[in-house]
């Protein structure tokens, strides 16, 4: 059975950093794209970052413009494990973020994904 599971998220001061996991089960998503949304109380659900494999053991990873300069995406393979590490955190950030793998980047991007987490919430008060 396919998991993936997100884990970080807390409440945290404007201006402070948080690291959100997203742990994979199940099978291998070393050639498949994961990434990461997010879904304001009230508003659709956001594009925030992709980490795409671009063959061999090459990833690219593209931030939406809300989190350009802030937010850093990565994976470790190794642990099936994808992170995506937020600074300077403003109170619009708020909202429950979801990780997703799909083998398609487009797929993905457009909200699409095969395979999606249950979320984690991350509160930034101000």
């Amino acid at each position: 059975q396919v998991q993936l599971v997100e884990s970080g998220g807390r409440l945290v001061q404007a201006g402070g950093s948080l690291r959100l996991s997203c742990a994979a089960s199940g099978r291998t998503f070393s050639s498949d794209a994961m990434g990461w949304f997010r879904q304001a109380l009230g508003k659709e659900r956001e594009f925030v970052s992709v980490v795409s494999w671009t063959g061999g053991n090459s990833y690219r990873a593209d931030i939406a413009d809300s989190g350009k300069g802030r937010f850093t995406a990565w994976r470790d393979n190794a642990r099936n494990t994808m992170y995506l590490q937020m600074n300077n955190l403003k109170p619009e950030d708020t909202a429950v973020y979801y990780c997703a793998a799909d083998p398609s980047s487009n797929t993905l991007v457009r909200g699409k994904a095969a395979y999606w987490g249950q979320g984690t919430q991350v509160t930034v008060s101000s």
